[in-house]
């Protein structure tokens, strides 16, 4: 996950490959509330590991339940109705799908057995209604304050005394999760009576209902209900676990990957593994969808393969109730379509995580599309000309997945213009229902080309650490190729090999299984990075990067580290050999005096005796030798920006070459510091 200010996406080409999803956040979550009230111990396979679900998980250990997680299983046993409790503090995030249902069954449970909980979460939670909800359980004879602005959370639930000889009355054009979480709390107060629920008002996401219908009936609760307006839940009714449950993928998250495969799947498909033909989830209708704009999509019981059919893609008039969240994946299709698009019957987005009406209208116009926007519809004319744009997330998950699609911008036939990057504020959002998406979208995307910053200079100038901390700024991957020089050092003198056989050396450069992660550097899996940083291993380097045969060896290993988002890769040649392309090149200089002193400090640190005069002394060698070598003598490249940063701290240093990328990045304002 990237948590970083922005991810910038450069213009994105063909995909092709498999995306795993994560578990769908709508059943985790549920699946979690139904475990914890059970009598049991109740085992979930491939739970979403999600914002959402960490704070349903809170709450539940807060009232009394036992959770254990190992791997792949998360084992909870229930509380059986009752509380361990009877007072508790929940913070709830600005997960919905943990604040609607917790509110009804902690409002019933207090009713019927006494307790005082609050219920809040973050900014954005206490701005979305949940009045209706309230009301319906007031009416229950639950004893609820909304604490702040009334009919929205904070919320206080505090005793009262249930009133079950009448129906509970519940509006259903607002938001299904207020008829879910009724659903889901009122098998708490059947003991003695049904309970019936009626919905007043036509019932919007309706494939929501029938999850919760569905998973109530794997704990043993059978709702019979008259079409969508009435719902009875038998006396009786009581919790019991069902053992284990598989969570199935999430279809909404598989949108993107639906969309993905109808934009850029031309040679190959996306295949999209853990939702399929016997999903559960009405969103999984979004095949459909994606299938009139032209999609051609093969599917399993829990996979789908999508590639590109009608190019561009048709344009649609949908009604979208049946699904609300993927749908707004039709809002960025549209971009690439023959005509304006035109989704209906949407008014749920505006009470989600943010106005998503609003917030979609608004980004897609930076974009430069043409978009009307109505009270339930959005409107969005196709594009024919690409704006690089900065897309603000307003913490919203599917704002920032859905919006990544404009990176897809240069397969637009007869677009005027060059293709365009696409910037993604706060891309740490989509940890709310998929921590991964990026590195996911990654994994099957060619990209037309990957920034890269080189940042070369002599010895002991600093660029490790510049170059560590620039690419932690951006969400780049690192490739510290002195460090490369010095694995191959001490694999060889490991393997026995002498710094003269540039044969061997070679032979054995060509076999290196290495990664680099942040500043740390892993061979084979063992961590050696505090090996590499020895004065043995930066004589062994030196010595042996002379060699013309190993460093063909390491090229296209080098080469391989450019992958998206991102590269910044340091060293003596990153800007003049290996990357002669690179959007910036910053070649670090200091005194031989300053990286001296530095170096005294870093050895002194670690225990590891000195001579400040000596280090002085090796270093100006070793610059004499890097300089006056044959193959790849250390240079500046001739378009590099000199920094030298003897007066500099690490951070200065790292904004200056930040605001320099910045600058040539289309987008109006600096990567940092908004």
């Amino acid at each position: 996950m990237y948590a970083i200010p922005s991810l910038d996406l450069p213009p994105l080409g063909h995909a092709a490959g498999t995306v795993r999803l994560p578990g769908s956040k709508s059943i985790s979550n549920r699946l979690l509330l139904l475990a914890g009230l059970s009598q049991g111990c109740t085992t979930l396979v491939d739970l979403l590991d999600s914002d959402d679900t960490r704070v349903m998980l809170d709450a539940l250990r807060a009232l009394g339940c036992r959770i254990e997680q190992d791997g792949r299983h998360t084992r909870i046993t229930g509380i059986a109705g009752h509380p361990a409790v009877d007072r508790a503090d929940l913070f709830l995030g600005n997960a919905g799908t943990a604040m609607r249902p917790l509110t009804a069954a902690l409002a019933v449970l207090a009713a019927e057995q006494g307790g005082d909980y609050v219920l809040r979460g973050v900014p954005r939670m206490h701005e979305r209604p949940i009045g209706d909800l309230v009301d319906a359980l007031r009416g229950l004879g639950c004893d609820i304050d909304c604490t702040g602005q009334e009919g929205y959370p904070p919320l206080r639930l505090r005793g009262g005394s249930l009133r079950l000889d009448q129906p509970v009355r519940v509006r259903g054009d607002v938001s299904s999760q207020f008829l879910t979480a009724l659903l889901m709390a009122l098998p708490l107060a059947t003991g003695q009576q049904p309970v019936h629920i009626e919905v007043q008002g036509e019932l919007i996401s309706k494939p929501y209902i029938e999850i919760t219908l569905n998973l109530l009936e794997r704990f043993g609760i059978r709702v019979e209900r008259q079409g969508w307006q009435r719902f009875t839940l038998p006396r009786g009714s009581r919790y019991q676990t069902p053992g284990e449950v598989h969570v199935e993928g999430d279809a909404s998250s598989a949108s993107y990957f639906i969309a993905l495969g109808a934009l850029a799947g031309v040679e190959a498909p996306v295949r999209i593994e853990g939702v399929g033909s016997a999903s559960i989830q009405g969103d999984i209708r979004f095949v459909e969808a994606a299938e009139a704009m032209g999609a051609q999509v093969v599917s399993g019981p829990n996979w789908l393969e999508v590639r590109r059919g009608a190019w561009p893609l048709k344009a649609i008039d949908l009604d979208c109730n049946h699904i609300p969240d993927a749908a707004m994946t039709l809002a960025v299709m549209a971009l690439y379509a023959d005509g304006p698009c035109t989704l209906r019957n949407i008014a749920s987005w505006r009470v989600k995580e943010t106005d998503r009406i609003a917030a979609m209208a608004i980004e897609l116009r930076k974009l430069g599309a043409e978009v009307e926007e109505g009270a339930d519809f959005l409107r969005v004319q196709p594009l024919r000309r690409f704006a690089a744009a900065s897309i603000h997330t307003y913490d919203d998950h599917r704002m920032a997945m859905c919006l990544s699609l404009a990176a897809f911008n240069a397969l637009r036939d007869g677009v005027e213009g060059p293709a365009v990057p696409v910037r993604i504020e706060d891309p740490k959002c989509v940890a709310k229902t998929f921590p991964d998406y990026f590195e996911a979208l990654f994994s099957v995307v060619r990209p037309l080309s990957v920034p890269v910053i080189t940042i070369d200079g002599p010895t002991a100038s600093g660029k490790g650490t510049l170059a560590a901390e620039v690419a932690a700024r951006l969400g780049y991957h690192t490739l510290d190729s002195g460090m490369l020089y010095r694995v191959v050092g001490l694999a060889a003198t490991r393997a026995g090999i002498a710094a003269s056989d540039e044969a061997g050396l070679a032979a054995l450069a060509s076999r290196l299984q290495l990664r680099f992660d942040g500043t740390r550097v892993l061979l084979a899996g063992e961590d050696v990075t505090d090996l590499l940083r020895e004065e043995g291993a930066g004589v062994m380097a030196s010595q042996i990067s002379v060699w013309p045969a190993l460093r063909t060896a390491l090229h296209d290993l080098q080469c391989g580290f450019r992958q998206l988002p991102g590269l910044v890769a340091d060293g003596r040649d990153m800007g003049t050999v290996i990357f002669p392309q690179a959007g910036l090149k910053v070649f670090l200089t200091a005194t031989p005096a300053a990286r001296a002193e530095r170096r005294y400090k870093q050895l002194i640190s670690k225990g590891i005796p000195a001579k400040l005069d000596d280090l002085r002394q090796d270093l100006e060698a070793r610059d004499a030798r890097d300089k006056g070598r044959a193959t790849a003598p250390l240079k500046p490249a001739g378009d590099a920006i000199l920094l030298d940063n003897s007066g500099l701290d690490v951070d200065a240093s790292v904004q200056r070459v930040i605001d320099w990328w910045s600058e040539r990045q289309p987008f109006g304002h600096r990567a940092e510091g908004r």
